[in-house]
């Protein structure tokens, strides 16, 4: 049972994003099995979670070398993410309680499209205006000194730059 298909809807011709986000779209349908049977799906969930940190803590890393503010609406995406994933697993633990965990998995498979078309979307955007390259950390036109932090998405069409 696939809750989320990978699809070209997806991709955002940026090669760790996409990887990314493609083992994502894996683990979550994976999760989805589990939830289907009678097998405990927490180390699968845990699985995801991990992934899901990894996965944020290198879109940081770019945001934080391309000049995002360390608050901005992207990362704040991503702590709530978080925050709902750890909640899942301690309902799960604590509580015994699988519920939360069947809807997040549904939930994520609304999240991840339209997060990846907009913030990701625009984060790989802003990677290509500044000259970026995520695998050497190099910045071929950084921003001025004086520039002003991003605060937003990475885009000026989700607030204000």
């Amino acid at each position: 049972m696939n809750v989320l298909t990978w699809n070209d809807s997806l991709v955002l011709n940026q090669p760790q994003i996409d990887q990314t986000h493609e083992e994502f779209v894996d683990l979550l349908n994976q999760l989805a099995q589990v939830l289907a049977t009678d097998a405990d799906p927490l180390p699968t969930f845990r699985e995801v979670l991990a992934h899901t940190e990894e996965h944020f803590a290198m879109e940081e890393r770019w945001m934080a070398a391309t000049g995002f503010a360390p608050e901005n609406c992207h990362s704040s995406q991503h702590a709530m993410v978080l925050n709902v994933m750890r909640e899942v697993v301690r309902h799960a633990t604590e509580l015994r309680d699988l519920e939360p965990m069947r809807i997040v998995v549904g939930e994520l498979a609304k999240w991840l499209p339209q997060h990846a078309e907009m913030m990701d979307a625009a984060l790989v955007y802003h990677m290509g205006q500044v000259g970026y390259d995520p695998a050497t950390g190099q910045i071929a036109r950084p921003p001025a000194a004086e520039a002003a932090p991003i605060s937003s998405c990475g885009s000026g069409s989700c607030g204000g730059d």
